[in-house]
């Protein structure tokens, strides 16, 4: 197979076909074409196969990357699929929405020399699409069971990375989620664009035919408090992840029609299912002919200018108070903004909201970038007299997200968590304060990549595991 290897010397880097912004900007459909076999091939024997492979340090979930594209290079498809899927219980979700500029191709020794990343992400979502069509993927199916169950809160990709890895092991697997849909922010968070919605579904079905049990439009604290969960399983894992929206605080924000980003998103993918959505039925969430002004300049932020663009708004801006090297979300992101018609107002931040009742004006004040701090990130101060105004109908704040009060809202006042609200736990053991329950994801670490909430459901179902297997063992002696 080495043959077949280290050929970026004479095959350049390519992307699948991308369809073009006009024609994409009139549907919610992925703008990314699928790779064809032979293109897939080309592809993966670009890779050097590096002694350290640094796009594998980069990757959260620590993917055998150079070993796939190894396997997909000389042919072997299905062993491609099983060693991707060894380390990644969602591939072909990754594979569509993970920052790859930001991490495997990243730090690809080829990005690094001058000769353009391998095509990491796009091979990845290729051999797992290819596995489904070939019927290689399977349910979880465990080699015994167990006879304990767990109890998992939150059916996003940590409550999904989780069940899946628990049933593997021979747990009886119960799901609860409040919404009426498994996936969490992969269903009603990030756009159709970037990912679509069957190829979460999939997933949820191959889950459920794999003996995991779903309880939907089920509320922890209103359908079963937190103690009663426990009494039911053996261990119980909270995965909910992290929803409040963060809220500026400047004049005119109770304004009406300045919305937290998730509200603006979930509201339009709920649509795309064909839901009645009130708020968007009316015209209060629909961006339709209306000026809309988005502040942040994260991932989130560009699915909401994104989504407006599809929605058919008049004019889409992005505020973002740096610049654009120092901006969180993927640089990819931002170039199809662009290329879509979105207007970005660099070193830019809002000072105050202006309207009768309902949003109208948006006054901006621009920024410079002074010394970095502590962090290492640069600090941002106003320069004086650079005020300015922006038509606004619909605001949307997409600032990150904070953990809801988790204590409170599950009905265990004793739960503990951090000053930031997320759940805290020993990372050794994964577990809480309060015996048999553990946390994963977003709502134990904060606001995080999908990648990252699938590494620490892994880590914390094997420290689940452990967990109860001494527990079984210790009831076994008595």
């Amino acid at each position: 197979m080495a043959e077949k290897m280290m050929q970026f010397v004479t095959i350049g880097q390519n992307y699948p076909d991308k369809r073009t912004a006009e024609e994409r900007k009139k549907d919610f459909n992925e703008i990314y074409a699928r790779f064809t076999i032979e293109k897939a091939q080309e592809q993966a024997s670009r890779c050097e196969q590096c002694g350290i492979p640094y796009c594998s340090v980069a990757c959260p979930v620590n993917n055998n990357i150079p070993d796939w594209l190894r396997l997909v290079a000389a042919g072997r498809l299905e062993d491609a699929y099983h060693t991707s899927q060894e380390t990644n219980t969602l591939p072909e979700i990754c594979g569509r929405i993970c920052p790859q500029d930001r991490l495997c191709e990243g730090l690809c020794v080829l990005e690094q020399s001058d000769h353009n990343a391998v095509t990491i992400g796009a091979i990845e979502k290729f051999i797992t699409d290819n596995a489904w069509e070939q019927g290689w993927v399977k349910p979880p199916q465990p080699l015994k069971e167990l006879g304990q169950s767990v109890g998992i809160i939150g059916a996003g990709p940590a409550g999904m990375a989780a069940a899946d890895r628990l049933r593997r092991k021979g747990y009886e697997v119960h799901v609860y989620d409040r919404h009426d849909r498994v996936g969490g922010l992969m269903v009603y968070g990030i756009p159709g664009f970037k990912l679509e919605k069957d190829v979460v579904e999939r997933r949820a079905k191959l889950l459920e035919d794999g003996g995991v049990t779903f309880h939907m439009n089920f509320e922890v604290g209103r359908d079963a408090s937190l103690k009663e969960l426990r009494a039911k399983h053996n261990a119980v894992l909270i995965a909910v992840g992290v929803y409040a929206g963060r809220k500026l605080e400047a004049p005119g924000a109770d304004l009406e029609n300045i919305f937290p980003a998730m509200y603006f998103l979930t509201a339009s993918n709920k649509k795309g299912f064909g839901d009645e959505v009130e708020a968007f039925d009316n015209g209060t969430l629909n961006a339709e002919g209306k000026n809309v002004v988005v502040i942040g300049g994260g991932d989130t932020a560009m699915d909401c200018v994104r989504t407006s663009v599809r929605q058919g708004a008049k004019s889409v801006t992005c505020l973002y108070r740096r610049d654009r090297a120092n901006m969180p979300g993927s640089q990819r992101e931002v170039e199809n903004a662009e290329k879509e018609g979105v207007n970005f107002q660099w070193l830019s931040a809002p000072k105050s909201f202006k309207g009768l009742g309902k949003v109208q004006k948006v006054e901006a004040v621009s920024m410079h970038l002074g010394f970095a701090d502590a962090s290492g990130r640069q600090s941002v101060k106003e320069v004086p007299g650079s005020e300015f105004e922006l038509d606004a109908d619909i605001v949307i704040e997409a600032l990150g997200f904070e953990p809801e009060d988790i204590p409170t809202l599950f009905g265990e006042p004793d739960l503990a968590v951090s000053r930031w609200g997320t759940v805290d736990v020993n990372k050794e053991t994964w577990m809480s304060n309060l015996d048999g329950v553990f946390a994963a994801g977003d709502i134990e670490r904060g606001a995080s990549l999908v990648v990252s909430c699938i590494k620490d459901a892994r880590d914390a179902s094997d420290a689940i595991h452990k967990y109860l297997r001494t527990q079984a063992r210790a009831s076994a002696a008595e």
